[in-house]
């Protein structure tokens, strides 16, 4: 059975750090993990992908210098560490894969190909 879990959610000041994980189990090797958020109201939109292939990440412009993704292969996870958090970036965030060959420069236009998600955790960034 494959399964993406998400842990890691919580509440944070503005300004303070979180760190996602995502644990992938029960399929073999996928192409990518990508990060997926959605805010109440909003559409959900695509955060931060890592290809597994060769480790090359991309973010989206919203959280570039301030979200690192990562990924540890023996432990079959891949975190998303958030700094410097605004109100803004208060959402549900997802870890989806897929083994579909994308050009995952435009991760965050292809969502509907990541197969495998994952339930979903809760960040909200207030005061």
């Amino acid at each position: 059975q494959v399964m993406l879990v998400e842990s890691g959610g919580g509440l944070v000041q503005p300004g303070g750090s979180l760190r996602l994980s995502c644990a992938a189990s029960g399929f073999g090797d996928y192409y990518a993990i990508g990060w997926f958020r959605q805010a109440s109201g909003k559409e959900r939109e695509g955060v931060a992908c890592i290809s597994t292939t060769d480790g090359t990440t991309y973010y989206a412009d919203s959280v570039k210098g301030r979200f690192t993704v990562s990924r540890d292969s023996a432990k079959n996870t891949v975190y998303l560490q958030m700094n410097t958090l605004k109100p803004e970036d208060t959402a549900v965030y997802y870890c989806a894969a897929t083994n579909r060959l994308l050009d995952l420069r435009f991760f965050s236009d292809y969502e509907r190909f990541f197969d495998f998600w994952g339930q979903g955790t809760q960040v909200t960034v207030s005061s």
